[in-house]
């Protein structure tokens, strides 16, 4: 028997075709899972090997449900990403006219992508959420609603039209994915890679947040992701979750992580992994004085001085 990626399902959602663009998919049994936790705690049974998973769009940032279930229970590490472009189609039951539309569902993610479209087109239609934007297209199947916004290629999974296509608020929108899988050594660094990591500081006083970001500032480490979540220890109590430029081998770092765990009450490591669609030799060259070499350089020099051989 193959082994198995969970992802969020059911079939014909955008994490489906993203999840097929890996080579890798073609040799996994794909297991549609109703929700991202349940991926994710799939993973943490051992009922699978690895989840694929949403994380981030370009139009409203992380995507809150997969960082949270990142940052608490057993520990799981991102492997791979993947960046997809995202456009929408308004799928209907055959015959459905723009007239006969009183209610739409998709996955909230999706309202802020089409919310300018929908003021046009449908200013008095009800939205309803779906778990997934194909679980909306289902729903529209059974009858349970008027239109869903799905990616094309699911109609036909459906037995849906596409009453409207390319449907987006903003151009160039994409949604980036991950594959999650239990801990172990990440893979060697590319030269262009990501580090994704969960804090949460001591306590709440002037300056706390920037006392953690100059961990990364003073070593030249370029933050790529910065979002608060509720740690639900009540208000004005908050975890952060980051992604930075580099991989936890390169010095930089890994010294920008020894220090947040000098002054971080909990750092969760979620992983050190190659960037979607970047090319190491397009990477920009480190900071003055934050390359590997310097790193040992400075270091090398310290132990000379403790030594007496300066």
């Amino acid at each position: 028997m193959p082994a198995s990626y969970a992802y969020l399902g059911p079939e014909g959602t955008f994490t489906e075709v993203a999840l097929r663009t890996l080579p890798e998919s073609a040799t996994r049994q794909l297991v549609p899972m109703v929700s991202v936790p349940a991926a994710l705690d799939a993973v943490r049974a051992g009922e699978v090997e690895a989840a694929f998973v949403p994380i981030e769009n370009s139009v409203e940032g992380g995507i809150t449900t997969t960082i949270d279930q990142l940052a608490v229970g057993e520990p799981l590490m991102i492997y791979r990403e993947v960046l997809l472009s995202i456009t929408f189609a308004l799928l209907v039951r055959p015959g459905t006219k723009l007239s006969d539309i009183k209610t739409v569902s998709a996955h909230p993610a999706a309202q802020p992508q089409v919310r300018n479209w929908m003021r046009d087109n449908l200013p008095d239609v009800v939205w309803e959420s779906a778990a997934s934007n194909a679980d909306g297209a289902r729903l529209v199947q059974e009858g349970r609603y008027d239109a869903a916004f799905a990616g094309e290629f699911a109609a036909a999974r459906y037995g849906l039209e596409a009453l409207e296509t390319e449907i987006h608020d903003a151009e160039n929108a994409q949604t980036r994915f991950v594959l999650v899988g239990r801990p172990a050594r990440p893979a060697a660094p590319t030269g262009a890679d990501k580090t994704s990591v969960v804090i949460w500081q001591r306590d709440d006083h002037p300056g706390a947040l920037l006392e953690l970001l100059q961990e990364f500032a003073v070593r030249g480490v370029n933050l790529m992701l910065l979002q608060s979540r509720p740690t639900g220890e009540g208000i004005g109590n908050y975890c952060f979750a980051i992604d930075a430029e580099g991989h936890i081998a390169d010095r930089r770092v890994a010294e920008a992580l020894m220090g947040l765990k000098r002054s971080c009450p909990k750092v969760r490591f979620l992983g050190s992994y190659p960037q979607a669609d970047v090319d190491p030799k397009d990477m920009r060259a480190p900071r003055a004085g934050t390359s590997d070499g310097e790193f040992a350089a400075a270091s090398d020099w310290l132990a000379r001085c403790q030594d007496g051989r300066f």
